[in-house]
């Protein structure tokens, strides 16, 4: 397999390109920047889309669209929203052949363009909260780019609310952390992460506070897989969201964001990955169980495709693969490299033999099973690869973290994992020192592991490493 990736402790890098080029996840489009993501990519796109949608939708929010060109003006109304967001802008001057009366821009993200309609659809506290998400494409120029991980236009969905209170806004906010995306990435992608607070260095701008989840990549840098920001009242100051209180005053919202985008195929590729490609967790995989004639015999197509029917019936995620114009091994490559959990392997010898050969991925085993016992065997197997594959993350995750007591020592465990350092000593001095060795605060945690409500609580700890 070392032929078809370079192997991860060789250049980690060439190595995640490698696996999404040969696993056809995705390429670059035709402007810079730009991704065309391939149906194996979109469907774990789709995957996680439908998983997230589920427990969206369960905190009472719904589905929306809103649209992609905004006026300038409403970027420029919240002035640290502007100012954050400037470098990144694409802006549309022409259309019709004509210069347009005002610039828009290409939504970079949507607090404007859905502000300008939460106030006309906000009148009395009976409206509140407003719980609104879209699922969308978003742009923002970039000078470097990775597929997956930093394009100027990506796949993404973005969650708006507005509240009656700081502390139901608050509330809601550290819901969607918790109980949308850590439950996600965890019970699904299988991938631990840290749930904390971002500094102000770090935080969305415009934002009052911003909480995020950051795992560790298997080269032991931080991903930063979802966000989820409270605005306060900026927002609704800057656009007049306001509501008829049961007082009988007007009130400004409250108001939320939150967002996870396609990075999270990019984290799933680098968190699992092995020199052999992909690793999809089961819960999350497309195709969960592949079924593969090794060549052709007198029924071995039949008895595949009734494997096939089974373990679709099954609830078993299934796809069959009997192509007899194409060598048993390159089949069995690809497959490795797309990271389909299990393989069913059937061939002449098997079947005479009444059996089936189970492959499994990610526990790395090869079992010949009766063929009256695929199912059940799959679908054990399935659920302890999922188990085993965050299991291993977190274990990842643990040996790699170290202790520190200063910011050089913070930097130095850094080019190794992360370093969990003081708040008190490291603080904002020590965060821009650390940032010039490309050493970044990843999140702020109470000492418990826990997630703080502001970054002036007493006894913090800063979570530091080296990131995408």
């Amino acid at each position: 397999m070392a032929k078809v990736l370079t192997p991860q402790d060789e250049d980690f890098p060439r190595w995640y390109q490698d696996v999404v080029n040969k696993a056809e996840l995705a390429e670059n489009g035709p402007v810079k920047g730009q991704q065309v993501i391939r149906p194996t990519g979109f469907a774990l796109w789709e995957r996680m889309q439908s998983r997230m949608d589920e427990r969206i939708k369960a905190t009472g929010t719904d589905n929306a669209s809103f649209p992609l060109l905004i006026p300038q003006s409403y970027i420029q109304r919240e002035a640290n929203h502007v100012e954050g967001f400037a470098p990144e802008l694409w802006t549309v001057t022409h259309a019709g052949g004509r210069e347009l009366d005002e610039p828009v821009v290409i939504r970079p993200t949507s607090e404007t363009v859905i502000g300008e309609y939460m106030a006309k659809w906000v009148q009395s506290y009976r409206d509140l909260p407003l719980l609104l998400n879209q699922w969308c494409n978003v742009m923002r120029y970039e000078m470097r780019t990775r597929l997956f991980l930093r394009s100027s236009e990506f796949l993404w969905q973005e969650g708006h609310t507005a509240h009656n209170s700081y502390e139901d806004a608050h509330a809601f906010t550290l819901r969607i952390l918790h109980d949308v995306y850590a439950d996600f990435m965890e019970n699904d992608l299988a991938m631990p992460v840290l749930r904390g607070l971002k500094t102000a260095a770090e935080r969305f701008a415009g934002a009052l506070n911003t909480f995020t989840c950051e795992a560790m990549m298997r080269d032991a840098k931080a991903l930063q897989m979802g966000t989820s920001h409270e605005l306060g009242q900026n927002f609704a100051k800057a656009f007049d969201i306001q509501y008829l209180g049961a007082d009988g005053k007007q009130h400004h919202c409250w108001t939320t964001s939150w967002g996870t985008s396609t990075r999270m195929v990019g984290g799933l590729i680098m968190a699992h990955g092995d020199d052999r490609g992909l690793r999809v967790p089961p819960k999350l995989a497309p195709v969960q169980a592949y079924v593969m004639t090794v060549k052709d015999g007198e029924g071995v197509g039949e008895a595949a495709a009734a494997l096939h029917t089974e373990l679709s019936g099954a609830g078993i995620r299934s796809r069959l693969d009997n192509r007899s114009d194409m060598a048993f091994g390159r089949r069995a490559v690809d497959a490795e490299l797309k990271g389909y959990p299990v393989r069913v392997e059937i061939g002449p010898r098997d079947l005479a033999a009444g059996k089936a050969v189970v492959v499994r991925r990610i526990e790395g085993s090869k079992t010949p099973v009766p063929l009256e016992s695929v199912s059940k065997v799959v679908a054990e197997a399935l659920e302890a690869d999922q188990r085993s594959l965050y299991e291993e993350a977190l274990r990842f995750r643990r040996e790699r973290t170290t202790d520190v007591a200063t910011v050089a020592e913070a930097v130095e465990a850094s080019a190794t994992g992360f370093a969990r350092l003081p708040w008190d000593a490291c603080g904002t001095e020590g965060e821009a020192k650390a940032a010039e060795s490309a050493v970044t605060v990843r999140c702020l945690q109470r000492a418990d592991g826990t997630v703080p409500d502001s970054d002036d609580e007493k006894d913090l700890v800063a979570i530091m490493g080296r990131s995408y």
